[in-house]
């Protein structure tokens, strides 16, 4: 069995991802469809990870059948001839890799980044974009916002998430979602109609095709937007079942796009995705008394984003340093202008 410490390997380092074939944990085979021409054929020997505080992705596939990647209790059916790309999580200590019947071929392992629980950010979604403030992380709409600005934000050491509306149908949005998976008109939005999350088959594409341009640009990471339909006057007979299938579709797509993703409002279904999540954000969970349900996200060493639109910072400020949200007041249309709590 052998052993890869990569907490103690990648502490403090800028790279992100590990080429498998420097694992060297048995045989490296030619792979034209590797990122680096080679690949680790996981032979019936383990691979053992360490992968505490971390999250990976494992890019693996198999050549000629289908094939199963055994990690910890886990299986992972792997299609053969396609990459398959699984994300290790929520682990301490180490996970175990190893193979079924089939032969497993590993390209690579990625590092996955997720905001720090004390990470500065700054969230603009309109007006002139001001890059000047003092923020570790800035969340950015996706659509409007130039891939030279993401290489900008990581030449400055700070980074960049992607913000799009993942359930409902915006009305002037690239790539709009169909029309026949939309349902009744936002309380005050009348540009934005919910979406049925039933139709995963529908509204999976569009889905991916966002996601796909958020990694494009240079994202590390994704506020979906409008995810608590069930919760709302969607104008569908959504239940919280039905919300929970498509918030982990969006998570597991994400992931397998190397990038985090935030739960965003969903304080009802926090406790049960706060281990498909990277982190939170939430609004007005002060003003609403909402702020306890997302104690599975702090308790989990993960951030909590919070923001309030009518109350005073110091209305709530030392309650959001206490519970170790990072929080502040914004207008409404969020342009750049903020009051942190930090």
């Amino acid at each position: 069995m052998i052993s890869l410490l990569l907490a103690a390997a990648l502490a403090g380092a800028p790279a992100q991802r590990i080429e498998a074939e420097t694992l060297r944990p048995g045989t490296v085979v030619r792979d034209g469809r590797a990122s680096g021409g080679q690949a680790l054929a996981l032979s019936r020997s383990a691979l053992r990870v360490g992968v505490s505080g971390l999250r990976i992705r494992i890019l693996v596939r198999a050549p000629r059948c289908d094939g199963v990647l055994k990690l910890n209790g886990r299986r992972e059916r792997v299609a053969a001839a396609r990459w398959r790309s699984v994300v290790v999580s929520n682990q301490r200590g180490a996970v175990t890799l190893r193979r079924g019947r089939c032969p497993l071929r590993v390209d690579r392992l990625d590092v996955l980044w997720a905001p720090p629980p004390t990470a500065t950010w700054q969230w603009q979604l309109s007006g002139p974009l001001d890059l000047s403030m003092s923020a570790a992380v800035y969340d950015l709409d996706l659509f409007d916002t130039p891939a030279s600005t993401i290489s900008d934000l990581h030449a400055r050491g700070a980074r960049a998430v992607c913000y799009f509306s993942a359930g409902t149908r915006e009305r002037e949005r690239p790539d709009p979602f169909p029309m026949s998976a939309a349902g009744k008109t936002l309380e005050d939005w009348p540009d934005e109609r919910w979406l049925d999350v039933r139709a995963l088959r529908t509204l999976g594409p569009v889905l991916k095709r966002r996601l796909d341009l958020c990694a494009r640009k240079g994202f590390d990471g994704v506020e979906a937007d409008n995810v608590d339909a069930y919760a709302n006057d969607s104008g569908f007979p959504l239940r919280a079942a039905h919300q929970l299938r498509f918030n982990r579709f969006l998570a597991r797509a994400a992931h397998a796009r190397g990038l985090a993703i935030a739960l965003k409002n969903d304080v009802d279904q926090a406790d049960e995705l706060a281990d498909d999540f990277d982190w939170a954000l939430v609004e007005e969970c002060f003003e609403y008394d909402e702020c306890e349900r997302l104690r599975p996200f702090t308790a989990a060493g993960k951030a909590v984003w919070a923001v309030e639109y009518t109350l005073a910072p110091g209305a709530f400020c030392p309650a959001a340093r206490a519970a170790g949200f990072m929080a502040m007041v914004k207008p409404l249309e969020l342009d750049a202008a903020r009051e942190p709590c930090w």
